[in-house]
C-alpha cells in the first residue's frame, strides 16, 4: 500500500514530540493598538513546511521581533523590515523570537487524492515536495526524514 503525505506528516508529528517550535503570527491593526503580528500558534519549521499537531501549512515571511531602535537605513526595505520585527514585538513576541506571518494552509486530503497544495503534490503517485520556488519536486519521506534530523539535532 502506497504511503500517504499524511501518513509522512503524522509520523514527522510523532517524531518531533519534544522539538522546539517557533510562533505563528497574524497581523492585526487597530486604531488604539497600530498595527502589530499577535501570536496564534506554534509549529515546527521544516523548511517550506510549518507543522502543528493537527495541520500542515506553507511557509511564507519569517522574522525575529527586534527593537529597531535608532538606525539610518541605507535601503528602504531594510527599513521595511525593521517596522516588521517591530510589529512582532508589539504584538506580543518576545525579542529575539521568530514569528512566521502569511503562512497558509495546505489541503492535504486533496494532495493525497492525486492534486497539490502549497508545496505539495502528487507526483507519479509519490507524495512530492517541492522544496524552493525555483527547484523541482523531491519525495516528500526524505524531505521530511532529513529536515527532522536537522531539527532534532538542533534541539540536542
Amino acid at each position: 500500500m502506497q504511503t500517504t503525505a499524511a501518513d509522512l506528516l503524522n509520523r514527522a508529528v510523532s517524531d518531533l514530540a519534544g522539538a522546539p517550535k517557533e510562533g505563528l503570527g497574524e497581523e492585526r491593526d487597530s486604531r488604539w493598538r497600530g498595527r502589530r503580528i499577535v501570536r496564534v500558534g506554534e509549529a515546527w519549521h521544516l523548511g517550506v513546511l510549518l507543522l502543528t499537531e493537527t495541520h500542515a501549512l506553507a511557509t511564507a515571511e519569517v522574522l525575529r521581533a527586534a527593537d529597531p531602535g535608532r538606525r539610518g537605513y541605507t535601503a528602504e526595505s531594510a527599513r521595511e523590515r525593521a517596522t516588521r520585527r517591530e510589529e512582532a514585538l508589539r504584538g506580543g513576541f518576545g525579542e529575539g523570537e521568530v514569528a512566521h506571518v502569511g503562512w497558509s494552509e495546505i489541503d492535504v486530503r486533496a494532495v493525497d487524492a492525486g492534486g497539490a497544495s502549497g508545496p505539495l503534490a502528487l507526483i507519479d503517485g509519490v507524495p512530492s515536495v517541492r522544496w524552493s520556488a525555483a527547484g523541482g519536486y523531491m519525495p516528500l519521506e526524505a524531505y521530511l526524514r532529513e529536515r527532522v534530523d536537522l531539527l532534532r539535532g538542533l534541539s540536542a
